[in-house]
């Protein structure tokens, strides 16, 4: 009988019973007001006056009139900068940050060096306490609270400098999971540490028999990848020959919905799957409940949200936020609204923008869902496509085609007789790749009234290419490096997408 898994079930359903009921709009308050009495004898406080943002009725307008927009290039250069090559200290937060969360998004490169204190590492750990807690609503046996936990981020190695180490955000919180919970932690710490993503999956699969996995967690295509190769190497029909007690995955990072046709293909028996908001800018939200795959947001632990209205309006041509552009709090959002996402945090960020914009699904319980990124809406001739809606399309293909599409990327090219979205599908299927072009049309222009506007003007029409879906995993491994938090890119601007096409050609 599994007594410590009743045992941390008993834990979990009773502090969900003693839990204070808090309205995520009073937790937002207290946090704003945490953050800017912390931070107000900083450099940053001091000259954007946070000492009278506090004082004023009306803290959270005061905060807005006080503190622009920033992105990170515009944080990097007027602050950020300065801890970093100068080594000062109480710059945008108290102290000197002890970790710079290396982010290299989908450009190409590592780019970013992203603060990360002591204090933004106790959040993420605090919300994925909070995370465990919320399985109380999953319906989960006893038994699963005994299972290890496989998590599949970055390399735990992180590099060390003068005075803090670097790595990505799933390197250094994995590095920094708590005590409780290195028990469950698989691949465990010298697997963890291994850098090169294939030698480390390479002993994953070495120990996999050894393990007991009741859940697994990580960006959908380096898992699906893991997967396959543990399956691959001691020759199973599902994941589930090796690990039969395998009930969750929590998904992060990308949205989960263009991979689960071919992940479910990788299982005997469906599983959860619970969505994850981890960023290097903080944990942001997280699946509390089974009856919807929206994720809530984390009101109550070191950030501070704003939402702006989402329209091309408000991005500038280099990618910024316009400082015309308005931010609304959580007590002003609206429902099906796309929004950039803002936020200050607890490693002095003060009114970022991440590059992220988000809808509501339910107000009351702050209840979001990933729409899409800024650089990735697709609005060259007005057909103003966001990520969402282009999974949504390619969902609806596979389902009409019965075919798996884990993978897609497309630009709005411009071809002798005009524009076209000129799509590349990651499929196994030999299908008519103008069907599939057609496929995708009808869809967008049935769903989106923007499309089939620009459908009868400027927009030609649809061009489909398939090719094999690791052909987009090893473009990712010749621009960045396998796994970690590395993601495609779904909306190429044309001299991207011309380095694409020329990297196919090699396939």
């Amino acid at each position: 009988m599994p007594i410590i898994g009743q045992l941390l079930k008993g834990l979990i359903h009773a502090k969900d019973l003693v839990t204070p009921d808090i309205s995520p709009v009073e937790e937002q308050q207290k946090v704003l007001e945490d953050l800017l009495t912390t931070a107000k004898d900083t450099a940053f406080g001091k000259y954007y006056g946070f000492d009278k943002v506090l004082a004023s009725d009306d803290v959270k307008s005061a905060f807005a009139k006080a503190v622009p927009f920033f992105d990170y290039e515009k944080m990097k250069k007027e602050w950020w900068q300065r801890q970093l090559e100068a080594s000062l200290s109480d710059i945008t937060w108290p102290g000197s940050p002890d970790y710079y969360a290396l982010s290299s998004g989908t450009t190409g490169k590592t780019s970013k060096r992203i603060p990360v204190t002591t204090a933004m590492i106790s959040s993420i750990q605090n919300a994925g306490t909070q995370q465990v807690f919320a399985l109380s609503n999953f319906d989960l046996p006893a038994s699963f609270f005994e299972k290890g936990i496989l998590m599949l981020g970055s390399s735990t190695d992180l590099t060390e400098r003068e005075d803090h180490s670097e790595g990505e955000i799933s390197g250094i919180s994995a590095s920094n999971v708590p005590s409780w919970f290195r028990g469950y932690y698989k691949p465990g710490k010298d697997i963890a540490e291994i850098d090169d993503w294939d030698v480390r999956v390479a002993r994953i699969v070495e120990e996999a028999p050894n393990w007991d996995i009741g859940a697994l967690s990580g960006i959908p295509s380096w898992i699906e990848l893991m997967l396959q190769e543990v399956i691959k190497a001691h020759q199973l029909e599902t994941i589930h020959d090796i690990w039969p007690n395998l009930q969750v995955y929590t998904s992060g990072g990308v949205a989960f919905g263009p991979y689960e046709k071919s992940f479910n293909a990788l299982l005997e028996r469906p599983i959860t799957i619970i969505d994850t908001y981890l960023a290097s800018e903080g944990f942001i939200a997280f699946q509390s409940r089974p009856e919807t795959d929206a994720m809530q947001l984390v009101t109550d632990n070191g950030i501070y949200f704003e939402f702006v209205p989402f329209t091309a309006e408000v991005i500038n041509e280099d990618g910024s936020l316009s400082q015309k552009a308005k931010a609304l709090t959580l007590d002003q959002v609206e429902l099906d609204q796309d929004y950039v996402l803002i936020m200050s945090t607890n490693a002095g960020a003060w009114r970022y923008m991440i590059g992220d914009t988000i809808a509501f699904t339910d107000i009351e319980r702050a209840e979001i869902k990933i729409t899409g990124r800024t650089k990735f809406f697709l609005n060259t001739v007005g057909s103003q496509l966001s990520v969402n809606k282009l999974d949504a399309a390619v969902a609806a293909l596979e389902k009409k085609e019965d075919i798996t599409i884990p993978e897609y990327t497309l630009c709005a090219k411009k071809y002798d007789d005009g524009f076209y979205h000129s799509w590349y599908l990651g499929t196994e299927s030999q299908i008519d790749e103008k069907h599939l072009a057609d496929g995708l049309d009808s869809f967008l222009k049935e769903a989106n009234k923007n499309y089939r506007v620009a459908r009868s003007k400027a927009l030609e029409g649809v061009k489909v290419h398939t090719v094999r879906p690791d052909v987009f995993h090893q473009w990712s491994a010749s621009n960045k490096k396998k796994g970690g938090q590395v993601k495609m890119e779904r909306v190429m601007g044309e001299e991207r997408f011309a380095a694409w096409e020329a990297f196919v050609k090699e396939y």
